[in-house]
């Protein structure tokens, strides 16, 4: 069964997206946060019951990712636009840094798997650092639609962690993409001196 239950969140998650986008381009920060808010338990809730009913699945744990890529893909992009009515707004400098990270991290993995069929790529934990605090990031910058004092306040920090851990991930995914193809050269070499 590939819909399992937590696979449907997923895509729910994924179906967020573009609602998300146009609540915040047609001038509705709040109810755009409060979909963001329930984006964000759609995805804790399908890790949860996928574990709970052993529902995991290789169609779920390729969607989970890209679901939330495409979510802090689509909040940095749009709230990166000034003319777009909100309180505050992400860097556009930052969301470039981010966008491009998260992009050369995709043609890494897949110059990787055409060169040596290696197709497991788990995130590692600066990863999964780096995108909590792209979330708090956004949370924060939406939240700020409610109280923009304690927003700004806070703000600051959450762009320049966001800032830190995106140079730092994508510098040690780029060390681990070298240390894969390195491997599987060492591999291969060997393999050819013992067939010779």
């Amino acid at each position: 069964m590939l819909l399992t239950y937590a696979n449907q969140l997923t895509i729910l998650r994924m179906l967020f997206v573009p609602c998300f986008v146009i609540l915040l381009l047609y001038g509705y920060p709040k109810m755009a946060t409060l979909l963001f808010l329930i984006a964000g338990i759609t995805d804790g809730l399908d890790g949860l019951l996928a574990r709970k009913l052993k529902q995991k699945t290789a169609l779920g744990s390729f969607l989970d990712p890209m679901a939330d890529k495409l979510l802090l893909a689509a909040a940095f992009v749009t709230l990166s636009i000034p003319s777009v009515p909100l309180a505050l707004h992400i860097p556009t400098w930052l969301t470039v840094l981010t966008i491009s990270r998260d992009f050369l991290i995709a043609l890494s993995a897949l110059v990787i798997h055409l060169q040596t069929q290696h197709s497991s790529f788990p995130p590692s934990l600066l990863g999964k650092c780096t995108t909590a605090v792209q979330l708090v990031t956004v949370a924060v910058c939406m939240l700020a639609n409610f109280d923009i004092q304690l927003a700004r306040d806070v703000f600051p920090l959450a762009v320049y962690s966001t800032l830190g851990f995106t140079l730092v991930s994508g510098l040690h995914y780029s060390y681990r993409s070298v240390k894969i193809i390195a491997s599987y050269q060492v591999a291969d070499a060997k393999k050819r001196a013992q067939n010779s």
